[in-house]
């Protein structure tokens, strides 16, 4: 009995441990050419296969407005630009975005920051300059302080009720949209 307890104890655990580990899968692609690793994550939130792929840089000591400038573009990532990939319709506010691949940007404010999806003109686009030519769309992201601070640059999606928040953490940083799977037709 006391060893049928042991082995069920140890499959509870195990598996709240492994469920998160599913809900996103992170594969190193490589490192950049500044040094920074680079990755893909992948969820699937509602039915929809989303992929970002990004450079993650360390502050390494830096102070985050170097990093994230008030007001200016940011290509949110280091090196190549950082591409989302989704193969169904996403609405962000009031931006939808198709099934395909976009670039992402961001433009840090005090007080909210608004995530830019662009043209995705070539697979190794770099991330700089911003090309404002290559703007699609614009949505407001909300900006708090990070549970805990993360050094490295990170970019996840947390799976909610009403699809999924995207999150972009640095630092003490935490900019945060909702998105929803638009239903098809």
């Amino acid at each position: 009995m006391r060893a049928d307890l042991s082995i069920l104890s140890f499959l509870v655990a195990a598996s709240g441990a492994v469920t998160p580990a599913l809900a996103q899968k992170t594969t190193v692609t490589g490192p950049g050419r500044g040094g920074s690793p680079h990755v893909k994550s992948e969820w699937t939130i509602d039915g929809a296969q989303i992929a970002i792929s990004y450079g993650r840089p360390y502050l390494k000591g830096r102070p985050e407005s170097q990093m994230m400038p008030v007001g200016q573009v940011w290509r949110t990532g280091a090196d190549t630009a950082t591409i989302l990939v989704t193969d169904r319709m996403l609405q962000f506010g009031r931006v939808i975005i198709s099934p395909g691949s976009f670039t992402i940007n961001t433009q840090p404010g005090d007080t909210e920051w608004q995530i830019i999806f662009g043209t995705l003109t070539s697979p190794g686009q770099w991330g700089i300059p911003y090309q404002q030519a290559l703007e699609l769309s614009r949505a407001p992201m909300s900006v708090s302080r990070a549970a805990a601070p993360k050094e490295q640059l990170t970019i996840s999606i947390d799976d909610t009720e009403a699809g999924g928040t995207l999150r972009i953490e640095w630092g003490t940083t935490s900019a945060t949209v909702p998105f929803s799977v638009v239903a098809e037709r």
